[in-house]
């Protein structure tokens, strides 16, 4: 697909990906990535469908990680590992909405971990867009655009939306 279109004081999140989309978590400010773990994760083409491909991957507190003490650190690597193991279930019984053989589902979530947006998108991807808060003053204050293949052209199609600070 083109280069995606800036929109101005919105967020934009996607519900699907398409085959091949890989996509990168990022650790929130003060936490950092343990060490010799890959962050990436990919959308693959499996018997069943596509799923992601998923390694290990954990954000833990700086200053436990930098801490010498280490019953503090290994209290701490026991509490998150509870934590993304347990949504892992519940997005199984999400990926069976998406039972697509191209698309993979809503990514897991990782404590103290955010996914950097994608930049590279394919046919079939719709994106979803919304107001920030403080900007959505005129309705519609949320609208989508999605990547496809017009007349041997991939285009975005047009987004009805537009997020304004006017009074």
């Amino acid at each position: 697909c083109p280069a995606l279109p800036r929109t101005k004081f919105a967020d934009v999140t996607a519900e699907t990906y398409p085959v091949g989309t890989k996509l990168y978590y990022e650790c929130d400010s003060g936490y950092t990535r343990r060490s010799g773990q890959y962050r990436g994760i990919r959308c693959q083409r499996t018997e069943k469908g596509a799923s992601w491909a998923y390694k290990k991957f954990e954000c833990i507190d700086e200053k436990i990680f930098l801490s010498t003490a280490p019953t503090m650190e290994l209290d701490f690597t026991q509490k998150p590992e509870g934590k993304t193991q347990s949504p892992a279930p519940q997005e199984q019984e999400n990926l069976s909405e998406f039972d697509q053989k191209e698309f993979c589902g809503p990514p897991k979530t990782i404590p103290h971990a955010s996914l950097s947006l994608n930049k590279q998108y394919y046919v079939g991807q719709v994106l979803h867009f919304k107001c920030q808060s403080g900007y959505d003053k005129r309705p519609p204050t949320s609208g989508t655009r999605r990547c496809k293949k017009v007349d041997d052209k991939i285009i975005w199609t047009p987004l009805d939306m537009q997020c304004t600070n006017d009074s």
